[in-house]
């Protein structure tokens, strides 16, 4: 028995390779399949099941096409929201994978369909060897439990508990838990930064475990985690068990300085360079999205067909920049500016900068316009005195609620400095003649010991 994570980049997703001789099981595979045709190569093994523990919600799956290029079936739950299976599994339906066992459990909460599924090392173990939860129970949290219905979050935060103590709790406190998020997803709030736990472990700490059912359901179900809109695309792609990758690399053409600008006018371009890098010169009306960033805040700010023009530090970057948003189903990426903004600046095209601002600086300044961009949660843990907030994903659409001066400095603020990066150039976009970065941002902020409320 061999066991392989493989993480996406950028969307803290795990996907689980589980081998045992010639036969293997694929949980939870995203778009571009070759890393995980590429591992089973590795253990000397063949993908024979494709395991759904639910439809995702914040990347394009990849089962369809990995099960057409391998052969393999897709196994998951009796559930009209699964979408395409093979293989409809009941609560406590079981197949094998070699000599494993995997017993097949109905865990809803975060989503009505969420299944786990349990792994024994043969038919006659008491207790499993390991558990593949989904976005059930993660490495000290769960899944959120907004997505189904936002004003039954209580309710269902609820329902996680009951799925995690009526049918995980009794496994085995040594059996691996094995999620499909890591720290940083935005199907989760507070994931704990280690490599493994197992269920023993999470008993020890996780909210799930250590508090009672009204006090878990009443704290994960009041959580303000902002929801992407392009998770309601990606559930409705994800029910044909998703999409075959549309560009491959090398796909992005790469333009001349005067072609790009011919081809991007009135686009979207964005500018995946650092926020510093933004601040000192951009192109005009682009966005700061920095690479990292590219699968939650690139969708945030275009449709899944808006034509999008990329500008990064080299050309080396494009195609780590057109797989990120290939992960959340944009596509439509129609070149990228060959050199990056050094070719835009050197051929003395005209361009335009933003600015920063320590926190030193800030701190000394008299009534400054501050704009905190950081979710809720973050900017009542502590802010700037007087900052106004918004998160920066709602930021477009809210900008002329705020009320912020275009004609006096604005400081945008947010954990160090990337989020504040894209409010920046929204404000920029929108008119505003002064947007600073705070760099360094409230992490900066608070190891200075600066006043915060």
């Amino acid at each position: 028995m061999e066991l392989k994570r493989i993480v996406t980049p950028g969307i803290a997703h795990y996907a689980w390779l589980l081998a045992d001789g010639g036969e293997a099981m694929l949980v939870d595979p995203a778009r571009h399949v070759q890393a995980y045709l590429d591992a089973a190569r590795s253990l000397g093994t063949r993908i024979t099941h494709i395991v759904e523990t639910h439809r995702q919600e914040d990347f394009v799956m990849g089962s369809a096409w990995l099960a057409k290029r391998t052969g393999a079936k897709i196994y998951n739950g009796n559930f009209d929201t699964f979408g395409h299976g093979d293989v409809r599994l009941e609560d406590g339906d079981t197949f094998r994978v070699g000599k494993l066992l995997i017993r097949a459990l109905h865990t809803p909460g975060h989503t009505p369909e969420s299944m786990s599924y349990a792994v024994y090392e043969d038919a006659d173990a008491k207790t499993a060897w390991a558990v593949f939860t989904g976005d059930t129970l993660f490495f000290g949290d769960t899944g959120r439990s907004d997505l189904p219905a936002e004003d039954q979050s209580v309710e269902n935060a609820g329902r996680i508990y009951d799925s995690v103590h009526s049918k995980l709790a009794s496994l085995g406190d040594a059996a691996l838990i094995l999620p499909a998020h890591g720290p940083g997803s935005v199907c989760g709030s507070g994931m704990a930064e280690r490599p493994w736990s197992t269920l023993g472990d999470e008993k020890t700490y996780n909210n799930v475990f250590t508090l009672s059912r009204e006090a878990f359901s009443q704290k994960k179900g009041n959580e303000r985690i902002p929801r992407p809109p392009y998770f309601r695309t990606m559930e409705k792609v994800n029910l044909a068990g998703g999409l075959p990758p549309k560009l491959r690399p090398g796909d992005v053409a790469l333009h001349t300085v005067d072609d790009f600008a011919n081809a991007s006018s009135g686009q979207r371009i964005y500018d995946t360079r650092l926020p510093e890098g933004f601040a000192g010169g951009h192109i005009a009306d682009s966005y700061s999205v920095w690479e990292g960033g590219l699968p939650v805040f690139g969708g945030w700010l275009a449709e899944a067909d808006s034509p999008i023009y990329l500008v990064t530090d080299g050309d080396a970057d494009v195609d780590p920049a057109a797989r990120h948003l290939s992960n959340i189903g944009l596509d439509n990426v129609r070149g990228a500016l060959a050199g990056g903004f050094e070719a835009w600046r050197n051929a003395g095209r005209e361009w335009e900068s933003s600015g920063s601002i320590s926190p030193q600086a800030l701190n000394n300044m008299d009534n400054p316009q501050v704009l905190d961009v950081r979710e809720s949660d973050e900017f009542d843990s502590g802010h700037i005195p007087n900052a106004q907030h918004c998160y920066v994903g709602y930021l477009e659409d809210k900008v002329n609620e705020l009320s912020l001066d275009k004609n006096q400095p604005v400081i945008v603020t947010c954990g160090v400095g990337h989020r504040a990066g894209v409010g920046v150039s929204i404000l920029l976009r929108a008119g505003f003649k002064d947007v600073r970065n705070l760099l360094g941002g409230m992490k900066a902020w608070k190891t200075l010991d600066f006043p915060t409320e």
